[in-house]
């Protein structure tokens, strides 16, 4: 039997408990539009988003091994990654209570950030061409999103312009059930894998694993906290990205949900962790804006920047406070 430090064992409880806030934090990104537009009920589409997030969970371990490998120089301390995941899980739950969409994959790295930071450890420091990498996907990916859904909705209203709106909403209310299928499985096959990269990352540097690769059993527990969150639903955040940025009919409900499984899976194969909440918002901005530049309530749209700017900053001060009153606790 496999000899494990307790300061391991908390950091895997820790990345658990994570990755469940992740799920019922992050649902909105899968059911929001779907549910606005009454496509699906809320309860079937919260089993459904919890059930496909679980099978895209199983999909890869290439973002995990950019969460593990691409933020830290040198060998971590178990303190430092308990006091990451400790930042940013106090950052979801606190806009989560609120109803703020924010990004989980920037409390993450901002949270390790801090931590790092504050440990002033020799031999470990930041990788920052790493942390550079996954910044520029960060940011990127909800103006991608922004552009193509703009595009493909422009497209759509050509395709459509002669066709009663009544009839092309009523054929795509029933085709949003199948984009929120791709968009959940989509999001599991990319957030749960920084959980995946964590615990991982934890295991190596306590000796128990001798190269980063990500153990099935570990994939496992990882597929089903995430889809335990899903299960629960994030109510007040579905409100939030389903209604309050801009007034969604099934067709823009539908490229909105397109746009954005193609764009997070897209990363997913190519290694690069990616906002689902940031790629979600951006896509129905940008629909949004097809239809109407003041059909989007920037006044919202603002307010979630305004999160996502400080996200990073805020958790890095979350996992730097951590650690020093987690190294007080275990000294």
């Amino acid at each position: 039997m496999l000899d494990i430090h307790p300061l391991i064992i908390i950091v895997i409880v820790l990345a658990l408990a994570f990755d469940f806030i992740n799920g019922f934090h992050d649902t909105a990104n899968a059911i929001a539009t779907s549910v606005s537009t009454r496509a699906i009920s809320p309860s079937h589409a919260i089993m459904m988003a919890a059930v496909l997030n679980f099978f895209g969970a199983l999909v890869s371990t290439g973002v995990a091994k950019t969460i593990g490998g691409d933020i830290v120089v040198g060998p971590i301390s178990q303190p430092i990654i308990i006091a990451s995941l400790t930042g940013a899980i106090i950052w979801n739950l606190l806009t989560w209570k609120i109803g703020l969409p924010s990004s989980s994959s920037h409390a993450l790295v901002g949270g390790m950030i801090g931590g790092v930071l504050i440990a002033d450890m020799e031999g470990v420091g930041l990788n920052y061409m790493g942390i550079g990498k996954i910044v520029i996907a960060l940011v990127s990916s909800p103006l991608v999103g922004m552009i193509i859904g703009f595009l493909i909705m422009n497209i759509m209203f050509m395709i459509f312009k002669n066709a009663s709106p009544s009839k092309v909403n009523h054929r795509f209310k029933k085709m949003q059930i199948v984009t929120a299928a791709a968009m959940a499985f989509s999001h599991g096959s990319n957030d749960a894998q920084k959980s995946m990269g964590i615990i991982t990352l934890a295991l190596v540097s306590g000796g128990v694993l001798q190269e980063f690769e990500v153990p099935l059993v570990v994939k496992l527990l990882c597929a089903t906290a995430m889809a335990v969150g899903t299960s629960v639903g994030g109510w007040s955040i579905i409100k939030t990205v389903g209604g309050k940025i801009f007034k969604l009919e099934p067709i823009n409900g539908f490229v909105a949900d397109l746009n954005s499984s193609i764009t997070i899976f897209t990363a997913t194969l190519l290694h690069l962790p990616v906002s689902t909440t940031h790629v979600v918002s951006g896509s129905i901005m940008g629909v949004g804006a097809a239809k109407r530049i003041r059909a989007v309530r920037w006044g919202v749209a603002q307010q979630m920047v305004m999160a996502w700017v400080l996200t990073i900053p805020c958790t890095a001060v979350m996992g730097a406070l951590c650690y020093l009153l987690v190294t007080a606790l275990f000294e």
